[in-house]
């Protein structure tokens, strides 16, 4: 198992923050989703590829890279 940790711009709110929790917890291979409002940030850990990572986040409407 390993970590990620992803970036995130766009998010405003704890609906934002759901939104992007669902998500990302939603992609295969993601055992845990955390998401913060401030700093804009996830930490992700499970198998799941840090660009599928970044594609879910990004299908949900924000923008998203690694740090």
């Amino acid at each position: 198992m390993s970590g990620t940790t992803i970036d995130i711009r766009g998010m405003t709110c704890q609906h934002c923050v759901k939104a992007v929790t669902r998500a990302l917890s939603a992609v295969p291979g993601v055992t845990a989703a955390v998401v913060t409002l401030d700093p804009g940030q996830a930490t992700v850990e499970g198998t799941a590829s840090p660009d599928a990572l970044i594609q879910a986040v990004v299908q949900e409407g924000y923008e998203a890279r690694l740090p």
